[in-house]
C-alpha cells in the first residue's frame, strides 16, 4: 500500500515538519547520549509499528556507530545483557510511556526511580521530551501509512 498523504509535499505539513523538527533538534542538542536517543526512538516506533521511523532510527543509529547486536536486540532488551543499567531505564521510560493506555498509573514510580538514578534533570528533560516527540511523529507516520525502506542517514538535516 502506498503512503495515503504526502506529509512532505503539502505546505502546510512541511511548515508543521519543519517545527517538528526543530523541536527535536533541542533533544539531539542535549546532553542525553545520541545513542540513548536513538534506542529510545527504536523501541517506541517498534511498539507502534512505525516502520518509517524503526527504518529511519535503525540507520541512524547504525551510521553513528551502534552495532548491529544491540540493534537486533532492542525489541527484547530486558533478555539481553548488551544494554546499560541507564539504557535499560530510558528504554523501560519509553515502554512505560508509550504503552500509556495499557497501565492506570503509566510510568511507573521503580522505572522512574531508575530514570533519576541515571540521568540529571536536564536529561531527564530531554528524555521525557523525546519519548512524548516519537509517539507523535510514529502516529503521523503510522496514520498516513508512510512506509519504511528508503530512508538515508541524514536525511532531515535541510528541515532543521
Amino acid at each position: 500500500m502506498d503512503a495515503r498523504f504526502d506529509l512532505f509535499g503539502n505546505e502546510i505539513a512541511a511548515k508543521f515538519a519543519k517545527r517538528f523538527a526543530n523541536a527535536g533538534l533541542v533533544i539531539q542538542q542535549s546532553p542525553l547520549p545520541k545513542s540513548t536517543q536513538e534506542l529510545v526512538s527504536l523501541r517506541a516506533s517498534q511498539i507502534n509499528g512505525c516502520g518509517w521511523c524503526i527504518d529511519m532510527h535503525t540507520k541512524e543509529a547504525a551510521a553513528a556507530g551502534e552495532t548491529a547486536v544491540r540493534l537486533n536486540l532492542v525489541a527484547a532488551w530486558r533478555e539481553a545483557t548488551v544494554f546499560t543499567e541507564a539504557e535499560q531505564a530510558a528504554l523501560a521510560l519509553a515502554e512505560e510511556g508509550t504503552r500509556l493506555a495499557d497501565a492506570d498509573l503509566g510510568v511507573s514510580d521503580e522505572t522512574w526511580a531508575q530514570v533519576r538514578k541515571h540521568y540529571d534533570d536536564d536529561q531527564i528533560a530531554a528524555l521525557v521530551a523525546l519519548v512524548a516527540l516519537i509517539n507523535a511523529a510514529n502516529r503521523l507516520a503510522v496514520i498516513v501509512h508512510q512506509k519504511g525502506g528508503s530512508y538515508e542517514p541524514g536525511m532531515f538535516a535541510a528541515f532543521t
